[in-house]
């Protein structure tokens, strides 16, 4: 399946996985612009919910995955990506993955990769919530030295995390750096909040390769992230600085109209940043 619907020019059955920040607003967006090239065949979500207008929404796996999709969105954290991505790529379905750091678990990855190269489906990490992944991906082909990501959010965005057991959150008063390493242990004990420091390692050194710094600064009410690179190609620096997403603090705003990019790329006749 894949995305030949948008040979034949049928819509795009997308499916979505979770109806947190990201669902709500590519539901709306797809709502609002692209109704006539997308349909919503089903929502999977992880407790009953009534029905969002004409889009069927299920806690059940197997009516969802009894859907013919061509595309699925995954918004809902490592335990969907492990409970339903192999069977999602090996039916022949495109899976754009939010939650990259679940592919810190390697025989996941390996399983992921293997079902849709033998069903023709296509595991799709969207820039979401990081621009820097053209760049990197591209300077990877000629050979890169060294990367460093350095993901920095006001103290809110680390409650509930381990930071929050190590540092008194509240009491800070300047920047205060909450984690040195790899993006391998680092997506894994702040799954929420550094999804994109693996989306940045698959694209450039790899998760044991690429260097990770995660700064609490309660001097910012922004998401600031900042990738370094060296290789063949010579250096670049990328910095953004981000609104926070109004419903969840350790999200960001561009995030699900990034993803909603990515959507669009599978159904408009012009590719941009391919």
């Amino acid at each position: 399946m894949g995305t030949s619907a948008t040979k034949d020019r049928r819509p795009l059955a997308l499916g979505l996985i979770g109806m947190g920040a990201i669902g709500l607003d590519v539901l709306g967006m797809i709502r609002s612009s692209l109704a006539d090239r997308i349909t919503v065949e089903s929502v999977l979500v992880r407790t009953p919910r009534a029905e969002s207008g004409d889009v069927p929404v299920t806690h059940e796996p197997e009516r969802f995955l009894a859907h013919r999709f061509d595309a699925v969105l995954e918004g809902a954290g490592h335990a969907a990506v492990r409970d339903h991505g192999e069977r999602i790529l090996a039916s022949g379905a495109d899976l754009i993955v939010t939650s990259v750091g679940a592919f810190c678990e390697d025989d996941l990855y390996r399983r992921c990769v293997g079902a849709a190269e033998r069903s023709g489906g296509r595991l799709i990490i969207p820039s979401a919530g990081i621009g820097a992944l053209d760049t990197l991906s591209a300077a990877a082909v000629g050979g890169l030295d060294e990367v460093h990501m350095i993901v920095r959010k006001d103290p809110s965005a680390w409650y509930g995390t381990r930071a929050e057991g190590e540092h008194d959150l509240a009491a800070l008063t300047g920047p205060t750096v909450i984690f040195e390493g790899t993006p391998r242990e680092g997506a894994l004990l702040y799954p929420q909040n550094v999804n994109i420091s693996a989306a940045v390692s698959l694209a450039g050194l790899g998760l044991d390769r690429t260097h990770l710094t995660i700064i609490a600064d309660p001097q910012i009410d922004t998401h600031v992230c900042e990738v370094h690179a060296t290789g063949a190609f010579g250096s670049f620096s990328f910095r953004e600085d981000i609104a926070v997403s109004p419903t969840n603090r350790k999200t960001g705003q561009i995030v699900a109209m990034a993803v909603m990019k990515t959507i669009r790329q599978l159904v408009n006749p012009v590719v941009i940043g391919a």
